[in-house]
């Protein structure tokens, strides 16, 4: 059996990363998302196993200083990480499995599985990127603000990676996606 494939998926908030991974997913029912791990409470209709794994502080720090996740972080005083069993496990099953995360992630995941693909899905401008945000009416102006400046930090970081995708026409960038996944023998 022929191993998988780890592709790690990033970009900045308001990018349109989650629009091009549920046209994908939906087109290629197969590819398999990674479902993290978290210390933060479940919302409103999310299933533990399903959305996330929920577990306590003192669990995720076990995980951790176990060598059992493949990334982790801290965001807003809760832990967020990719358990490496489940990824593995899939991989070995030829599955592909899609790990969207943040940069900070996406860096570690280089250093713990440095054959994954890496994909950065970048605006066409800071300008249309500021106007999706805006659209979306969710963040104070603050926050805006905050989202623009990582923006910038993040979009420095692309040549990272091994293929950046511009989401300016949402059907060429989903057919740049399904390439650069798809394709055999480039990466």
């Amino acid at each position: 059996m022929e191993l998988g494939k780890l592709i790690v998926f990033t970009g900045p908030s308001g990018v349109g990363k989650g629009t091009l991974l549920r046209a994908i997913l939906e087109k290629y029912p197969e590819l398999e998302i990674s479902i993290s791990a978290t210390t933060r409470p479940p919302r409103q209709g999310e299933v533990n196993g399903k959305h996330y794994y929920f577990v306590s502080r003192d669990k995720f720090e076990a995980m951790a200083a176990a060598g059992e996740l493949l990334e982790w972080a801290e965001y807003a005083g809760n832990y967020y990480g990719t358990p490496r069993t489940p990824v593995e496990e899939k991989i070995q099953l030829g599955k592909f499995v899609i790990l969207e995360i943040e940069l900070v992630g996406a860096r570690e995941i280089n250093k713990t599985f440095p054959n994954a693909l890496r994909i950065f899905v970048l605006p066409p401008s800071l300008a249309e990127l500021e106007r999706r945000i805006r659209d979306r009416a969710q963040d104070s102006e603050d926050a805006i603000a905050r989202r623009l400046d990582r923006a910038k930090i993040e979009i420095d970081a692309a040549d990272e990676f091994d293929v950046q995708i511009i989401n300016d026409d949402f059907d060429i960038a989903l057919l740049n996606l399904e390439h650069a996944i798809f394709s055999p023998g480039i990466y």
